[in-house]
């Protein structure tokens, strides 16, 4: 198991130990003042394939990891919010759009950075969107425009193949029933 560092409690503030606790398997990081067990688990990471027409919208990243690189609308899940829920706040968050979201299209498990990506098909009722704090620009693209060498992260280009992929077969045409894709990536295909 890969994990974290980590050296105090966060409920206590006493020292942590790494060892398997009573009733578990795994090692955790327990605490020697309070017996809190900390799990430590994959974050998911939310996002949107948010559709004009036959456009995608992408976002130019204004952060790091992958600063300049294009990428999807997408971030990290928040407490309190569904897949959906966050989804659609990413979205409007990083490319200013209001989007209708559509069923779940790919689930990626990222196990080399403890994530788990999940992007949903979105509609944009309306072609407006305006970069958001974490974005340089937001543009519309149709396939053949789609900067494929200058995409962030394997999540995404496999997403979008599929989504092309899908879409020239017909199989995301209105009553046809979407099926959800689902990989891995390993660290070697990690950029």
């Amino acid at each position: 198991m890969k994990s974290f560092p980590m050296h105090y409690c966060s409920k206590c503030g006493s020292t942590v130990t790494l060892r398997i606790p009573a009733d578990d398997t795994r090692e955790r990081h327990v605490c020697n003042g309070c017996a809190t067990v900390h799990y430590l688990n994959p974050r998911n990471v939310v996002g949107t394939i948010p559709v004009w027409g036959e456009q995608v919208l992408l976002c130019r990243r204004a952060i790091q990891p992958r600063h300049g690189f294009w990428t999807l609308p997408a971030g990290f899940m928040e407490i309190g919010e569904s897949t959906t829920h966050g989804a659609a706040r990413e979205t409007l968050e990083e490319a200013g759009a209001h989007v209708e979201i559509g069923p779940l299209f790919s689930l990626i498990n990222v196990p080399h950075v403890e994530q788990v990506h999940l992007f949903y098909l979105a509609s944009l009722p309306t072609p407006e969107f305006s970069a958001g704090e974490e974005s340089l620009e937001v543009a519309l693209f149709y396939e053949h425009e789609i900067p494929w060498s200058e995409l962030a992260f394997p999540t995404t280009k496999q997403t979008l193949q599929w989504f092309f992929a899908d879409r020239s077969a017909g199989l995301l045409k209105a009553g046809t029933e979407i099926a959800v894709r689902s990989r891995d990536i390993l660290p070697a295909e990690s950029i």
